[in-house]
């Protein structure tokens, strides 16, 4: 069922034939640009998740400060 290295290649032949090499070259760039814009914004993410988790431990504490409030009064 797998495919061998002798398919692989033509089935890349095939592709370069269809699409020639600059087109090929053209779309693995775009696909790059694409993964790299992608990482980054991942990376930029995670600043972002920390604060969120800080507002959120914050939110907890003031939460069981009232509920201690509220059982005393």
């Amino acid at each position: 069922m797998g495919s061998s290295w002798q398919q692989l290649l033509i089935l890349l032949l095939v592709v370069v034939v269809i699409f020639g090499t600059k087109k090929l070259r053209n779309i693995g760039s775009d696909l790059g640009g694409a993964v790299k814009d992608f990482k980054k914004a991942m990376k930029d993410d995670q600043p972002k998740d920390a604060e969120f988790k800080k507002i959120s431990e914050e939110v907890e504490q003031t939460s069981v400060e009232n509920s201690k409030q509220k059982e005393q009064a």
